[in-house]
């Protein structure tokens, strides 16, 4: 995702930990005990998608319907507002048709109109950090009546309904967003599973059932409440007393260890682990002296010890990674272990003589110090540990706050340095695509002709996604004799709950965003 910020890799560990029991009462007291309180480290940054293609997402998804959707368990978009299919064999248009009856939380009618709107004026308004490259391919949109809306693409582009269901693309009532500006006056009006009852930017989102909302989401809860927390201690210190009812994204990777044991403060906590789609890698700057050349590229890559980096960094809560397309993504591979296997120093030091280089070769290597989450430094402690302990390295780590950190590895002033990704959506294309060609996401132009020229469009002819494992794959190996980048590992995703609390196991879609309707209470009698 080429500006979702506040997504550190801690985050990425997306966790709910619920603790508090409930039993059966009537009336408001027990609408009050249905409803569900969960605190997060990650507050939007805004209320209008227009503006938005970071953690904001999560409340979007919530107060806001799309076009589509990524259910629990789909790996495809699934219907939300409307039913939509390509009509041409080139995918090249795009039609949708939405519901009958939908509506707005104000009343108003959710029309083509609606849709066409919200759309354009993500592409017309063009807010820095906004998801507009999104529709990179986007030529225009039309509408057909109240109900049928018609994308036409500049390209083919079967991705094009997986950025439909981003939350970034959340369709808002014309008359409350502005056509050329965001709206600011910190409110709400979406057709979603919930509204926006209050709002306080940092603090707390109190979200309401919608009464007039038609969509997939099966409503467990009659409402949520949502508390921003600045760090993860005052998260943990407000679960264990008890003044929220679940976690989510912000826990560190100790916390969640510590909450997998047993011990008397855990008791009734069960963890679910399942496999995330975060990565993290390393990218090399062409432009450098020394990572320039393809032959200290590939002695990295011999001499990284993964599985030694995640344990040590991320006491296991993270996977080694051997493709930049992860584990749980169609087309996944493992090619960087079928290249170099298992870290092997003798082979890398080969590569580098062969090439003429028979001193340590210098490297300064960046890494950001607030995005990522309170590991990353420990990560890396352990690559500048594993690197020099090869006797072919000496490493220099510089740590910089994100903005900071961006605008320094714009300039070209780290050899390497380390990256997170957090997809858009569950597509091979979305780990592929933006880390190449000129304008890639690293501000580091990697011009590679047979992905970008070839591969990639012709993948994205095929409406059929399982159909394009050839040209994910035939991508890989070039991105692995190339070693441009190099990944590192991908994030697993936590759900810890209490045996009174139901729906954790459901809450994270397939864009690990938070279904919040899927949580509730167990009743007792």
């Amino acid at each position: 995702m080429f500006n979702r910020t506040s997504l550190q890799a801690a985050a990425a560990l997306a966790s709910i930990s619920l603790l508090a029991g409930c039993s059966l009462f009537a009336g408001d007291e027990a609408e009050a005990e249905s409803k569900i309180v969960v605190g997060t480290t990650s507050s939007p940054t805004t209320l209008d998608p227009a503006a938005s293609w970071d953690s904001s997402w999560e409340l979007f998804r919530n107060v806001f319907q799309t076009l589509l959707s990524f259910p629990t368990g789909s790996t495809t978009p699934q219907p939300d507002a409307a039913d939509c299919r390509f009509t041409d064999g080139a995918s090249k248009v795009y039609q949708c048709d939405l519901r009958d009856g939908l509506k707005f939380s104000s009343g108003a009618p959710l029309d083509a109109a609606a849709v066409k709107h919200s759309i354009e004026r993500i592409r017309t308004i063009d807010a820095e950090g906004g998801p507009s490259g999104l529709l990179g391919a986007l030529d225009k949109v039309e509408t057909s009546g109240d109900k049928t809306v018609v994308f036409r693409l500049k390209e083919s582009d079967a991705t094009f309904p997986f950025v439909l269901a981003t939350p970034a693309m959340s369709i808002v009532e014309p008359a409350s967003y502005p056509a050329d500006k965001l709206r600011e006056d910190g409110k709400v009006v979406g057709s979603g599973p919930y509204t926006l009852a209050k709002y306080s930017d940092g603090v707390e989102a109190e979200l309401a059932k919608n009464p007039t909302y038609k969509g997939y989401a099966d409503r467990k809860n009659t409402g949520v409440v949502v508390r921003y927390f600045g760090d993860s201690d005052a998260l943990v210190a407000a679960l264990k007393n008890k003044e929220i009812d679940a976690t989510y994204r912000g826990l560190t990777a100790e916390e969640v260890v510590d909450l997998s044991e047993k011990k008397p403060e855990n008791e009734g906590l069960q963890v679910v682990e399942t496999t995330g789609a975060n990565i993290h890698y390393l990218v090399f700057n062409p432009e450098d002296p020394m990572a320039g050349k393809p032959a200290v590229r590939r002695a990295v890559a011999q001499v990284i010890d993964r599985g030694a980096l995640v344990a040590k960094a991320y006491r296991g809560t993270a996977e080694p990674l051997y493709s930049m397309v992860p584990k749980g993504i169609a087309g996944h591979t493992t090619k960087f272990f079928d290249q170099y296997g298992d870290p092997d120093v003798a082979k890398a030091k080969a590569m580098l003589r062969k090439d003429g280089i028979d001193k340590p070769v210098k490297l300064t290597i960046g890494y950001t110090t607030d995005r990522y989450g309170s590991s990353t430094a420990d990560e890396y402690a352990e690559i500048k540990r594993q690197l020099e302990g090869s006797g072919l390295f000496e490493v220099t780590l510089v740590g910089k706050p994100w903005k900071e950190f961006q605008a320094a590895y714009q300039k070209g002033e780290y050899s390497v340095f380390g990256r997170g990704w957090f997809p858009d959506f569950p597509d091979p294309d979305n780990f592929i695509a933006p880390f190449v060609g000129k304008d890639n996401v690293h501000a580091a132009p990697y011009e590679q002709p047979e992905i970008t020229d070839r591969l990639l469009p012709e993948s994205r002819r095929k409406s059929d996604r399982a159909a394009v494992t050839d040209q994910f794959d035939r991508a890989q190996q070039i991105l692995v004799e190339d070693v441009r980048l190099l990944p590192l590992w991908q994030g697993k995703l936590y759900v810890a709950a209490s045996e009174e609390i139901g729906g954790g196991e459901r809450a994270l879609d397939p864009q690990t965003v938070m279904q919040l309707w899927v949580l509730h209470r167990k009743t007792s009698w």
